[in-house]
């Protein structure tokens, strides 16, 4: 049984992260979707909100687990027993990024492989931060994010309100 890891702090989940999910399901036996508790950066939804939505999300998956977690991610990626991680590349600087972040976490774990998805065309522009931003702004986020999440961010003041 080949178990997945797919990390980030998803805040919120969007359909981008929903697709990656859900083509890494298809693919292995169990994909956990590990949502980091303590990023360093400015979160809008807690710790557990974020599990909350994205459990939410993923209800349909049947493959996929949503779990919190803070230590460091290849000590999370050993705790859950993953083979894989995980990610999804938009554009030419996340495979900079993701590349820096891949020969590190070899060092650290020379057995922990990398699978990266190129994000489907729809989704190649859509990132949580750009996301909350359009909303902020009055934005139509609707097909960008599960209708849950519109109504999460509704709550937090960060969607007009129609």
């Amino acid at each position: 049984m080949i178990t997945a890891l797919y990390a980030g702090s998803f805040d919120p989940i969007t359909n981008g992260h929903l697709d990656i999910a859900t083509r890494a399901s298809t693919l292995f036996d169990k994909v956990i979707l590990g949502i980091f508790a303590t990023p360093d950066k400015r979160l809008l939804f807690s710790t557990e909100e974020r599990v909350d939505l994205a459990r939410r999300a993923v209800a349909h998956l049947k493959k996929v687990e949503v779990r919190s977690y803070s230590n460091i991610t290849i000590d999370f990626a050993k705790e859950v027993g993953a083979k894989v991680m995980v990610r999804g590349l938009r554009m030419v600087g996340d495979f900079e990024w993701e590349f820096e972040m891949a020969m590190m976490n070899k060092l650290l774990s020379p057995d922990l492989e990398l699978v990266c998805f190129m994000a489907s065309q729809q989704y190649q522009f859509c990132s949580a931060s750009l996301i909350k931003e359009v909303a902020s702004l009055g934005g139509d986020i609707s097909g960008l994010v599960p209708k849950h999440v519109v109504e999460a961010l509704k709550r937090k003041g960060v969607t007009p309100s129609r």
